[in-house]
């Protein structure tokens, strides 16, 4: 099976069953209060349906247009824009006659479900998987650093000991903490074993979104070649997977991350690579590209990173597990703000990006991780105030509730359509850049 369909396929199950759990968080509540719900769909049965069957007063079926579900309540604006039900008088066992209080329960269902959903899955990982996680003993070598990170103090080799002055456990987490995270002060290691507390700038995240530095800190890595791309100088001189760089340019290296700099700042004159390969020396004669590159990397196969294994006990998975979720969602909302600005709006993807979520092999513990993340992503999503999402009709809620005043029929209806072309065109918009990004980049 290709990885492209291992993809979609774990993609198709993780959807259903989010789309699944989130309508019946509609479902139940307006059950509970004696709502009639006529519909109870998995993706949308535009025309026609895959497959319907009528138990009760509920038909439940699966549609061909995998954009999602629905449940159709009675007495209920929704997307179904069945004005003919709601033209006529309200009956006791439709939406619209039930309390607002009740109304706003039904409608946070979805959205809160979701939430419960990816905080047990995060504890259930824990509890069955454990956690692996990368220490200072795991990169003996240290950190490479990026050039702006050098600016505020870090160097190569550095080890990070404690971040706002706790210590830090998955030093590998370190690049997350700085772009979302609220850092003030780093306490690390440098390579001559002396300490030092680096004070980090407020606006440290935005810098790292403007450069496209997501990965400032990352492990030393030995230089040795593991993969040479095609469509670069390198890939046409002669060198080898396997080969160890001695020298670049006569200056000896023994990490990776030494060469890199070297290249770039020799622009677009030759360079001269001694490597090492089957004990015997080579030099190989190599010009950059326009971008300061030759096309080689390491992925450090020397390196095992999470390789120190944490056990949980069912106590400290869930505790572990409500503390992962929340900081899941804590840090997708906080990087939610990038999205308006216009280089975030191009990185806004859709099904395409979703899927690429997804490991190529299956993988249960992986495809869980990232079933996780995708229904705390659909919780946030969902609540945000726009009409015909949960979010939009819990803002009218809220707004009924406060003052006393339900705004009227027609209002809702034109709200809802406006709120659905909002939707439609996000969606076209985001896999329009899925499709860029696969044609041209």
């Amino acid at each position: 099976m290709t990885p492209f369909a291992v993809k979609a396929i774990q993609l198709l199950l993780s959807l259903s069953l989010l789309i699944v759990l989130h309508e019946l968080g509609h479902f139940i509540p307006a059950k509970l209060f004696k709502t009639r719900v006529e519909k109870f769909y998995l993706f949308f049965d535009v025309k026609f349906s895959l497959f319907k069957k009528k138990i009760g007063e509920t038909v439940y079926g699966i549609g061909w247009l995998p954009l999602g579900g629905y449940v159709k309540i009675a007495g209920m604006i929704d997307e179904s824009m069945d004005k003919e039900q709601m033209a006529g008088p309200p009956q006791p066992w439709e939406f619209r006659s039930k309390p607002a209080w009740q109304r706003l329960i039904i409608m946070l269902g979805g959205v809160t479900v979701n939430i419960i959903v990816g905080f047990v899955i995060y504890m259930g990982i824990l509890y069955f998987y454990g956690r692996n996680i990368t220490t200072n003993e795991d990169i003996p070598q240290g950190f490479a650093v990026t050039q702006q990170f050098k600016e505020y103090g870090f160097r190569d080799g550095d080890h990070i000991l404690t971040v706002n002055g706790e210590p830090f456990e998955d030093v590998m987490e370190i690049n997350r903490y700085m772009f979302l995270r609220d850092v003030s002060k780093v306490e690390v290691k440098h390579s001559d074993g002396s300490i030092e507390s680096i004070s980090i700038p407020e606006d440290v995240g935005t810098k790292m979104f403007q450069n496209d530095s997501h990965f400032p800190f990352s492990p030393m890595r030995l230089a040795v070649i593991d993969t040479i791309y095609p469509d670069y100088p390198a890939n046409d001189v002669g060198f080898e997977k396997g080969d160890k760089i001695i020298s670049v340019n006569g200056k000896p290296i023994q990490f990776f991350e030494e060469s890199t700099p070297l290249i770039a700042a020799n622009g677009k004159n030759e360079n001269l690579i001694v490597v090492s390969r089957n004990n015997q020396i080579d030099s190989i004669k190599v010009t950059a590209n326009d971008e300061g590159k030759i096309g080689i990397n390491a992925f450090g196969k020397e390196l095992k990173l999470g390789k120190t294994e944490i056990k949980y006990s069912l106590t400290e998975s869930i505790v572990g597990g409500f503390g992962y979720g929340y900081n899941t969602l804590k840090d997708y909302v906080s990087q939610f703000k990038y999205v308006f600005t216009k280089k975030g709006a191009t990185q806004v993807g859709g099904f395409g990006a979703i899927g690429n979520l997804f490991p190529d092999a299956w993988d249960w513990q992986s495809f869980w991780a990232t079933t996780a993340l995708i229904s705390i992503i659909l919780a946030f999503m969902n609540i945000l105030p726009i009409p015909a999402l949960d979010g939009g009709h819990v803002m009218f809620l809220l707004y009924e509730i406060v003052t006393g005043r339900k705004p009227n029929d027609k209002f809702m209806e034109y709200a809802q359509m406006v709120g659905f072309f909002i939707l439609i065109a996000l969606v076209l918009f985001a896999n329009g850049n899925d499709i860029y990004r696969w044609l041209f980049e």
